[in-house]
């Protein structure tokens, strides 16, 4: 984002928790700024959702600016994971803010925003960690954690544990449930039976590979950048 989109989304964010990601949000931030509705709409042309994008990408910064001054070196990759999921969480300044947003990409118009922001999200997490699948794994790993990253979201939207402990051991969990699912496909690659009944399914899968780094922008999580304003 450019410096002021910047500082038009900390404005909004005064006004988010009333009126919601919004053009009223919008609007009043750039009141508050001087600005021109017309300035405004030119940095976020779809007014409320558009802020609540930025806002979320805003996030995922924070939180691969966190993870790359973190030492890992000594963590289980399961455990390399939730501490990233965690990171991303902690990026949040107000529940509400988040509150907001999941009830605003709950809508139909809007809920192919907020898939593409998730998936947007655990690819971040999985490329920050140093992931180089280059086959249907590519998929499925950030398919995954997308469902994880989403479920731990709204676990946390209503916790009220001290310093969200509960959220934590929840995340801990639905990692646990995806490790044992990866032990179950490490057990099946293991027996002969089960490797010759899905030799034909693999050999289809075997042809999906992971998109290169110019398409990617035609994927979810992925969307070109909005032409700068003229004039």
């Amino acid at each position: 984002m450019t410096d002021k989109s910047e500082t038009l989304l900390d404005a909004a964010l005064n006004h988010v928790p009333f009126d919601g990601w919004s053009d009223d949000s919008l609007r009043a931030a750039a009141r508050d700024l001087g600005m021109d509705m017309a300035h405004a709409k030119a940095l976020f042309p779809r007014g409320g959702v558009d802020l609540a994008l930025a806002y979320h990408k805003r996030g995922d910064a924070q939180m691969l600016a966190r993870l790359a001054a973190s030492d890992l070196h000594d963590l289980r990759f399961r455990d390399r994971i939730a501490t990233a999921v965690r990171l991303r969480i902690e990026a949040c300044e107000d529940r509400e803010l988040v509150r907001r947003g999941t009830t605003l990409f709950a809508l139909p118009p809007y809920a192919a925003d907020g898939a593409r922001a998730i998936w947007g999200t655990a690819d971040r997490i999985w490329t920050a960690l140093g992931d180089t699948s280059q086959d249907v794994n590519w998929y499925t790993k950030r398919a995954t954690l997308s469902g994880v990253y989403s479920a731990t979201v709204l676990f946390w939207l209503g916790d009220d544990s001290t310093g969200a402990q509960a959220t934590w051991s929840f995340l801990d969990r639905r990692i646990d449930d995806v490790m044992q699912f990866e032990r179950v496909k490490a057990a099946a690659n293991r027996n002969p039976l089960l490797r010759t009944v899905l030799a034909g399914p693999r050999a289809v899968l075997s042809c999906i590979k992971a998109p290169s780094p110019d398409l990617r922008d035609t994927l979810p999580g992925y969307s070109r950048p909005t032409p700068p304003a003229q004039g």
